[in-house]
């Protein structure tokens, strides 16, 4: 589970028009009809391709736990794919993104400083180029840890520098032991 590409993905679906299709046969159809087939369902599912075609017809109505699992997130990963592209493309041109974290965040600092790591609770507003990093790193395939340094050098700028007005001879902002993060655009 990648707690970064997940909170990512969770921000760009709270822009949703309409709520995805709920019941497993209509998620299936809907599966069905992206996809142009049930035999690509089914593979993708990892289930046969009868059993697509029942729910289809309404003949099955619940999954078992990791199917419906499965399906949900297939949905919801094909949902509303244009809505999807404007929400980021707003959220990395102009809006930015706000990340709500609670996490030991510490830095490297000059000699003299308190710059041990301790647990914060923040919320910050980064701007649409820490946006723009984090989901084009995301559309790339990044692994969680790039996507951790890239909030931790935006939070650096932003939380403890105010954008270059202040603590200039900061150097690494280390960005640890995370109990919660969520995004929002």
């Amino acid at each position: 589970m990648s707690l970064f590409g997940d909170g990512l993905d969770a921000a760009v679906q709270k822009a949703f028009t309409r709520p995805a299709p709920k019941s497993a046969p209509a998620q299936m159809r809907y599966l069905v009809k992206q996809l142009k087939g049930t035999k690509a369902v089914a593979q993708m599912l990892r289930i046969s391709q009868r059993t697509v075609e029942r729910y289809v017809k309404d003949q099955i109505k619940k999954p078992r736990p990791d199917l419906a699992a499965r399906l949900e997130n297939e949905v919801k990963k094909r949902w509303q794919p244009q809505i999807r592209a404007k929400a980021r493309q707003r959220a990395a041109t102009t809006d930015g993104i706000v990340i709500d974290t609670r996490a030991r965040i510490g830095y490297t600092a000059p000699i003299g400083t308190t710059d041990d790591a301790r647990l914060r609770h923040l919320t910050v507003a980064l701007p649409p180029q820490y946006a723009a990093r984090l989901f084009d790193a995301q559309q790339q395939g990044a692994a969680d840890q790039q996507l951790q340094q890239i909030a931790a050098e935006a939070l650096k700028d932003v939380y403890f520098q105010d954008s270059g007005r202040r603590a200039g001879s900061l150097e690494e902002v280390r960005f640890t032991d995370i109990e919660h993060l969520e995004f929002d655009l």
